[in-house]
Parts: C-alpha cells; sequence; structure tokens
C-alpha cells in the first residue's frame, strides 16, 4: 500500500496513467538528469514537481501610486512576484522635472526620481515576502539601493531580501539604447554592484543577462543565445579583473531570454544556453560551487510578436511562447497581455495574462515531469545545432576582442540588424506567415479597450519632485554628491557612497549627474 507521502506525491494522467518525476534515457537524450551538471534538463532535480516558476507579471504605470495598486491586484489574483517597468527618464537617470525628460514622465512606465517614489512604490507590500525584479540598468544600482532603504525602514532581514536589477548595460549598447555613460566606466557599475551585494545582499540576484532585448532588435534564436552568453562572459571577466572570486559572484548571475514564434526551436534554445554556460564556467573559469554553474533564467514572451491587427490572436500566441518556456525549464516568467501592441495592458489583460500561466501550471499536466520532450530526435537535435552555432558566433565575438569590443566597433548591432532585415523581407514575401498581418486577414474585429496614460499624474510628479528638492538641505546635498565624484575618481565601491547620497536626500538625476560630469555620455561612433 502506497505511504501517504507517496499517494500526496503521485501524479497521474487524466487516464490514470503515473507519471514518474523524470523519464529514463533510452540513448536519444542528454548525458546527465536534471540536477546534474551540464543542466541541460533543468538546474534542480525535480524542477516544477517541486516548485513551480515565478509568476512575476511587468507593470509600470505613470505614477508610483498607479503602479502599487497595479501590483496589489496581481498579488491578490495569484501572482508569486513584482516586476517593475521604469519609464525612459528613470531609466536614462533624469529626475522628472528635467527639461529633457518631461515630455516622457510616465509613459512606458513608473517614473521614480526619489526615495519618496520608492516609499510609494512599495507602499503596503512587505518586501520580505515578495521578490522583485527592475528591469533597469545604466542607474541598476540606484534603483536597487532605493529597495534596500525601503526594505530597512519596514524591518526587512537584508540577508533575505530578495530581488534582480537587470543591470545589463551591454545589450543597451547593442540592440536597446537606454544607455548613459561609455562602456568602460559602466562595467565598474556593474562590478561595484556584484561586490557590494556580496556583502549586503547575499541573495539579490545581481545581473539579469538579457537577450530578450537583442531578440526584440531582430536576432535570430542562435544570435540571441550567443551575444547574450557573450556578454556574460564579459561581466564574468570584468568581475574577477576588479578581484572578485567566481563562486562569490557568478551564483546572483541570472538571464532573461525571449519566447518566441519557432515552438520547438525556443524549447531547444533554452536547454542549449543551460548546458553552454554551464560548461563555461566550469572550464573556462575553474567554478567549482554548482550554482555558479546554473543558468537560471526568467522568461517573457515575445512583445515584437504582438500585433495590434486582430489583437485577440495574441492571446494564443502568448500561450504557446509561455509553454515553450515551461518546457524549457524557466525559473520565472511574464506574460503578455494581449493589447499591449495598443497601449499598456489593461487590468482586464494583465489578468488574462496571469490566468494563462496558471492554465498551464494547473491544467495541463506538463510540470508533472522534469523536461519531458527530453529525447525527442528533433528536440535533442536543434539543442545540439543552436549550441554548435552559438559557440562559433562566440567564436567570432571573441576574436574581435569580447563583447565590449565588439559591440564598440559594431559588429554586434551589424549581426542584429541583419536579421531583423532578412526577417522584414521574410514578412513582406509571404514566407514567414503573420495570421491577421500578411494572411488570414479578413474578418470583422472587435473593438478593444485600451489604457490610456493619465498626464495629468505625470504634471503631478513633476511638481512632486520640484518639491522634493526644494526641500532638500542643499549642504548635506552637496557634500554627498562630491562623495560620488571623488569616489568615481578613485577605485572605491560606488554603492556604499550612493547610498549615502540618497540618505541625505539626493535624487536619481542629481547623482547621476555627477557620473556624467565625471565620465561623460556616451555616442555610438561607428
Amino acid at each position: 500500500m502506497a505511504t501517504t507521502e507517496e499517494r500526496v506525491n503521485q501524479r497521474t494522467t487524466t487516464s490514470g496513467i503515473p507519471i514518474p518525476t523524470i523519464y529514463d534515457d533510452d540513448g536519444r537524450g542528454p548525458e546527465a538528469g536534471p540536477g546534474e551538471y551540464p543542466y541541460t534538463r533543468g538546474v534542480y532535480p525535480r524542477m516544477y514537481r517541486d516548485r513551480l516558476w515565478t509568476m512575476r507579471q511587468y507593470a509600470g504605470f505613470g505614477s508610483a501610486e498607479e503602479t502599487n495598486e497595479r501590483f496589489k491586484v496581481l498579488l491578490e489574483r495569484g501572482q508569486t512576484g513584482l516586476s517593475c517597468a521604469f519609464d525612459l527618464p528613470t531609466q536614462l537617470g533624469l529626475d522628472a522635472d528635467d527639461p529633457r525628460a518631461q515630455a516622457e514622465v510616465g509613459l512606458v512606465g513608473v517614473s521614480i526620481s526619489t526615495l519618496d517614489d520608492m516609499r510609494r512604490l512599495m507602499d503596503g507590500i512587505n518586501l520580505d515576502d515578495v521578490t522583485t525584479s527592475m528591469t533597469i540598468n545604466a542607474p541598476a544600482a540606484l534603483l536597487m539601493l532605493m529597495y534596500q532603504l525601503v526594505g530597512e525602514e519596514q524591518g526587512a532581514d537584508l540577508s533575505r531580501l530578495g530581488g534582480t536589477i537587470q543591470n545589463d548595460i551591454l545589450k543597451e549598447y547593442a540592440a536597446r539604447g537606454t544607455y548613459i555613460f561609455p562602456p568602460r566606466p559602466s562595467m565598474r557599475l556593474v562590478t561595484d554592484t556584484f561586490a557590494y551585494c556580496a556583502e549586503h545582499l547575499p541573495r539579490w540576484n545581481t545581473i539579469s543577462v538579457s537577450g530578450y532585448h537583442i531578440r526584440e532588435a531582430g536576432s535570430s534564436a542562435v544570435q540571441e543565445v550567443a551575444f547574450t552568453l557573450a556578454n556574460g562572459l564579459a561581466y564574468v571577466d570584468a568581475a574577477l579583473d576588479a578581484g572578485l572570486d567566481v563562486d562569490d559572484f557568478a551564483p546572483r548571475i541570472s538571464f532573461f531570454f525571449n519566447a518566441h514564434f519557432n515552438f520547438l526551436e525556443e524549447v531547444a534554445k533554452f536547454r542549449a544556453a543551460r548546458r553552454m554556460w554551464a560548461r563555461l564556467m566550469k572550464e573556462r573559469y575553474g567554478a567549482e560551487n554548482p550554482k555558479s554553474m546554473m543558468l537560471r533564467f526568467h522568461t517573457q514572451t515575445g512583445g515584437s510578436t504582438l500585433t495590434a491587427q486582430q489583437p485577440l490572436n495574441n492571446v494564443v500566441r502568448v500561450a504557446l511562447q509561455a509553454l515553450s518556456a515551461v518546457l524549457g525549464g524557466t525559473q520565472s516568467l511574464h506574460t503578455n497581455g494581449f493589447d499591449e501592441a495598443l497601449s499598456l495592458p489593461t487590468e482586464d489583460a494583465a489578468t488574462l495574462a496571469l490566468r494563462t500561466q496558471q492554465m498551464i501550471a494547473y491544467e495541463t499536466g506538463i510540470t508533472d515531469s522534469v523536461d519531458p520532450l527530453a529525447g525527442s530526435y528533433m528536440v535533442e537535435a536543434l539543442t545540439d545545432e543552436i549550441e554548435e552555432r552559438a559557440h562559433a558566433l562566440i567564436g567570432e565575438v571573441e576574436e574581435r576582442g569580447g563583447a565590449v569590443a565588439a559591440i564598440e566597433s559594431g559588429f554586434v548591432q551589424d549581426q542584429i540588424s541583419a536579421s531583423a532585415y532578412q526577417w522584414e523581407l521574410d514578412l513582406q514575401s509571404g514566407d514567414q506567415k503573420i495570421v491577421g498581418v500578411n494572411f488570414q486577414r479578413g474578418g470583422e474585429e472587435a473593438p478593444i479597450d485600451v489604457h490610456h496614460s493619465d498626464r495629468e499624474k505625470a504634471r503631478q510628479q513633476i511638481e512632486r519632485t520640484i518639491a522634493y528638492k526644494e526641500s532638500q538641505d542643499a549642504e548635506s546635498v552637496h557634500a554627498a554628491c562630491e562623495r560620488v565624484r571623488e569616489t568615481a575618481r578613485s577605485d572605491g565601491n560606488l554603492l556604499v557612497v550612493m547610498r549615502e547620497a540618497l540618505l541625505a536626500g539626493a535624487t536619481l538625476g542629481q547623482i547621476c549627474g555627477v557620473l556624467r560630469e565625471e565620465w561623460g555620455e556616451y555616442r555610438p561612433g561607428f
């Protein structure tokens, strides 16, 4: 007779067929099981049998209050982690009252200029109970420090405070564009963050090396893997050059990938990336901690695949893309709203996107077994082929001096542009069919409610920022910013003095302004 534990853990199909945690390899699959190096089948032995991926829906509106409200709605409806979108001025280190910023305040995410803004953003949310991912790069360290300070005010246990900053500045130069400083001083901010978190925030994911935006810019799946891992290697090299030990920082490196159109290629892509990173970390850098070799990743369904034409079709696209991420072994997932080609997602669209994840988790049965597509002739062949081609492309990057040099010379950008151009040609010719766009376009379209940006909220944020600055202790702020300047000229850890500046009342834009004066602003020269 089965024990109570066995009955609880037993999984069956709807027909009553038992489902083991892992199906044995019949000679066609990878050389090791899940939770074993090189982690082709997953980073944990039992994967979703023990714990589902984190359901982390992306949200960010013009004001901290609006965004806080959406966070609470999503948490109430079953989301298990937060993911914050920032507006462009915040991403570029500009305060809301900066003349360069005012037309963009709050348009594509939340505006955060001050520590008070961060307090409002997280009001009523216990930071001990959730992890928060922040899509922020050039000023990532400052937003993380604000979050830490709010956690301290709440009495959170900093040894357990969890979250992620994207902090992947290299892909900004290659594919996205929200950079501030030149690449090399920007890399210093990344490695200073590694060192700071190793001491002060041991559970924080200090970087999320992003292939997502590389894919959104038009790359292929192979290019997404290759350029993402090449950037990851550049961060490891920079941290080692800064005197850090690989096993001290590598366990907190995470990754961020796109889930795109070609279903089985996407599953194979995730498996290949995981295997490649494990081998690179072990063989190239001599990592000994298994966590240093584990490629843990967040996935977002493909924003660029969403269509304004027949937008309800996007519900199906998102579901299939999310399914590929789960079958590929993702650790967290964002599913796009079907209306995102038209506006920021409405509450109904965001809820349906979350329900999509919940249906995959609880209704499909694909979480009952680890890596259920292992051993498929096609999936295994695609995994091998993607790995081989991505390694060859990484080799080309390294021949040009590594990721930083390859980006500075424009090589990476040219490769992505060529891929994007070919994709557009395929769309124009009809070789790539998009239902409702260049194929099967007939039928009436029902009207879709869209989210409209509240420009009054943007005006209020600008006024609030002005009032905050008027209330500053100007002498304390100036002294704290000068310490940031002095540290930028030396080899001290910038996060220590930037934290002091925030506590003194300095704003995001004031601190970034000091670094702009010292390091300059990046302008592509190729």
